[in-house]
């Protein structure tokens, strides 16, 4: 298959939907190969959690790049591009090993009683590549939950947790113990357990699970200081950076300061908090109330006498009321936009359910991101947020990444 045709197949598989278990990529791991066991030749570090685990991940990968690790980095969902996914250093997956890849697990697939899922294949495709190309590290941040997510698979050589909240409820349950106990899976007995500040429901089932599994947790409490250059922006995000240097030490790194320094100076982690242009514009993909309430603290931290243009578009299937109630108050217009997704909410419906949070606040709807940024105004200071697909789009009008003309909602 051509890199085209095998995006053309892998995108199919979405018709089967998500499906969580282990049964498939245990078995399609063994038919391909691969190692999923940490030892001295490749460790992986492993992170679930409800936000904050995509940072963690990009921030642990570039102390290991930083320390002379050659390391693999496994994200979702991507913003433009599906390479995005798998990296290895700064390098995304070459399109020719993504056609190889996945035309060997069609064909490894082909005659199994249930088809793999999109996320299972794309999983076994980034294990595959990492251990092809002599990965000696690998950070993988699951995709949904974690006890039962594909990432699973493996055995790392550290647990990271980062901070829990609700989301994707209809599959990880309505509470924030029900949440924890899911992302509470990927502890393993005797592995070191690396905790972010947790909320006391879910901090008491990590502890739990830790204890059952005889597993060392350390729970960082303190962030990098702030004479530490930090490429991130927000309070949170030093917090962060403490979680990813806590997990490469604890899986047996001993770094030195300086390339942790320089780590953090450059690291990226594009739709959080992403200036775009004269720094005029922010993207951030703030998804979840709590990611709002994150977003919104940012703001004042970095504009504490400004208020936004907010451009919002968000899927249907979040908790739309607790993302408006958390950006709302720093915004002075907001301008609701359908995203290029079949999930997400109408223009209309976004309007209506931030109509009660808008209090002084214009609120408008528009046909397109293009359309609301025309009516923002050219001197605005705009935030885009709401949905990881809507920066995409973003990135895209501004010309700062080539799509490949697919959409995922994985």
């Amino acid at each position: 298959m051509t890199y085209t045709e095998s995006l053309d197949w892998l995108y199919g598989l979405q018709v089967h939907g998500i499906i969580l278990g282990l049964e498939n990529i245990q078995r399609l791991c063994e038919a391909l190969g691969v190692e999923t066991r940490s030892s001295d030749q490749r460790r992986f570090i492993h992170v679930a959690g409800t936000n904050g685990k995509g940072s963690v991940c990009a921030i642990a990968a570039a102390m290991l790049c930083a320390s002379g690790k050659r390391t693999g980095l496994y994200t979702s969902p991507h913003l433009v591009n599906f390479r995005e996914r798998i990296r290895l250093g700064r390098n995304l997956i070459p399109e020719a090993q993504v056609a190889e890849g996945l035309s060997d697990i069609r064909t490894l697939t082909a005659n199994w009683e249930r088809s793999v899922t999109f996320f299972e294949a794309t999983t076994a495709l980034a294990l595959a590549w990492f251990q092809r190309q002599h990965a000696e590290w690998v950070v993988l941040e699951t995709g949904l939950g974690g006890r039962l997510d594909a990432t699973n698979v493996v055995t790392p050589a550290v647990s990271v947790i980062t901070a829990i909240g609700l989301d994707h409820t209809h599959y990880l349950g309505t509470t924030l113990a029900a949440v924890a106990g899911e992302k509470a899976g990927i502890i393993k007995r005797g592995v070191p357990v690396v905790s972010s500040p947790q909320e006391p429901e879910a901090e008491a089932v990590i502890r739990e699970a830790a204890a059952q599994l005889d597993a060392p947790l350390t729970r960082i409490s303190n962030p990098v200081a702030d004479n530490c250059e930090l490429a991130l922006a927000g309070s949170h995000q030093r917090m962060n950076a403490a979680v990813a240097f806590a997990a490469i030490v604890a899986a047996g790194l001993r770094p030195d300061p300086r390339a942790i320094y320089d780590a953090l100076r450059v690291v990226e982690w594009p739709g959080r908090f992403q200036r775009v242009g004269d720094g005029r514009i922010i993207l951030d993909g703030a998804h979840n109330p709590h990611a709002a309430r994150r977003l919104a603290e940012t703001w004042r931290e970095v504009f504490p006498s400004e208020k936004a243009v907010l451009i919002l578009g968000a899927m249907a299937d979040k908790d739309i009321a607790g993302i408006c109630e958390a950006l709302a108050p720093i915004a002075s217009r907001i301008l609701c936009v359908p995203v290029a997704n079949p999930r997400s909410a109408t223009a209309e419906a976004l309007a209506e359910v931030a109509r009660p949070f808008a209090d002084s606040a214009e609120l408008s709807t528009h046909p397109s991101l293009a359309a609301a940024l025309a009516a923002a105004g050219e001197n605005a200071r705009i935030l885009i947020a709401g949905s990881l697909f809507l920066i995409g789009e973003a990135l895209v009008h501004f010309g700062l990444a080539e799509p490949d003309g697919r959409t995922t909602s994985q």
